[in-house]
């Protein structure tokens, strides 16, 4: 663990996003079920970002939205509700290195900071070399019948569909992350705790594919819904305001760490009001406890929701930190 109680500079390099590594609207190969065609409209950040929908037919469990109007609502600034139908959001690099990222953006389960989180996200990784797939999943307060479960089935599901696609967009299998910002952080450690779990029946053949990721990155991540630090948009959305302690037990994801858990990178501020740095503190001892290789950064400031961080802010820090994380356990390759 490192605790950093001063300004730390990266580099510009390390947090600059590569000219060559915008997302260009692509020609999606014929053949694919999944491939979708709609996009959100233009002014969207999502909207000209190939679409790559997650399940063949309705998602497990049904309900959702009305499936006759829009895959998902978005706004102007990348705010994504409404989501009737779950799917990937393709960001590719102009020179792959051979791994892919897949990223869950926070709002507490109510709505989704694609603008403000993944596709940016996912921009500076397409820098790295890494293809990137920014996650759409369902929320649970929107009529889906497997409520709390629906989000984190549709991270398996991505998990396995980004190792059953890793041919055609040119990474290894084997190299398959997962980042998560806030409540996306508690749902990409879910999917990093519960891979092994029967949340769903198989769809198809990618279904085979093992759910869990080669590494995982959490980023101010919600991880208890405990008291003290229950205060969270994110346990009111998923075991309600007076859940029950086996409710409580099941979607705090720091009570069933696996010693098959990946190697975790976790990031915080010390002065994060929403999601406190003990989420970050309790991921760690409950990794430290199975013996996962694990890695902690803490920052004197940032608060939450710092993204990339603001320049020259101590939370800044994070992107190269994990960069060189990833590098040294040969995620990221050069």
């Amino acid at each position: 663990m490192v605790l950093h109680r001063r300004t730390l500079l990266t580099g510009a390099a390390a947090l600059a996003v590569a000219p060559e590594a915008v997302a260009q609207p692509v020609v999606p190969p014929a053949g694919d079920p999944l491939l979708g065609h709609d996009a959100p409209p233009r002014t969207a950040p999502g909207s000209t970002l190939e679409v790559l929908r997650l399940w063949p037919g309705k998602p497990p469990g049904g309900g959702g939205p009305n499936p006759e109007g829009p895959r998902f609502d978005e706004s102007r600034e990348g705010v994504v509700t409404g989501v009737a139908e779950p799917c990937l959001l393709v960001m590719r690099p102009a020179r792959p290195t051979g791994s892919a990222m897949v990223i869950a953006a926070g709002g507490g389960y109510r709505r989704i900071d694609l603008g403000h989180e993944a596709v940016p996200v996912g921009l500076w990784l397409n820098g790295l070399g890494v293809t990137a797939f920014a996650l759409v999943y369902r929320l649970p307060g929107e009529g889906w019948a497997a409520g709390a479960d629906a989000p984190i089935q549709d991270a398996m599901r991505a998990v396995r569909l980004a190792r059953a696609r890793a041919r055609r967009y040119g990474y290894e299998p084997n190299r398959i992350g997962v980042m998560g910002f806030s409540a996306g952080g508690h749902l990409m450690g879910s999917a990093s705790t519960r891979f092994a779990s029967p949340l769903y029946a198989a769809v198809d053949e990618d279904d085979a594919l093992s759910a869990r990721p080669d590494v995982a990155a959490l980023i101010y991540p919600v991880i208890t819904l405990k008291p003290p630090f229950d205060r969270t948009s994110s346990r009111r959305v998923l075991v309600g305001d007076s859940p029950t302690r086996v409710a409580t037990e099941t979607y705090s994801v720091e009570t069933r760490v696996p010693p098959e858990t990946p190697p975790t990178f976790l990031a915080q501020a010390a002065d994060d009001p929403i999601a406190v740095v003990e989420n970050s503190l309790l991921m760690f001892s409950a990794l430290r406890a199975v013996e996962v290789p694990v890695e902690m950064h803490l920052f004197e400031r940032g608060g939450h929701g710092f993204n990339l961080g603001v320049p020259g802010s101590p939370a800044a820090a994070w992107p190269g930190l994990f960069a060189t994380w990833a590098r040294r356990r040969g995620f990221i390759r050069a």
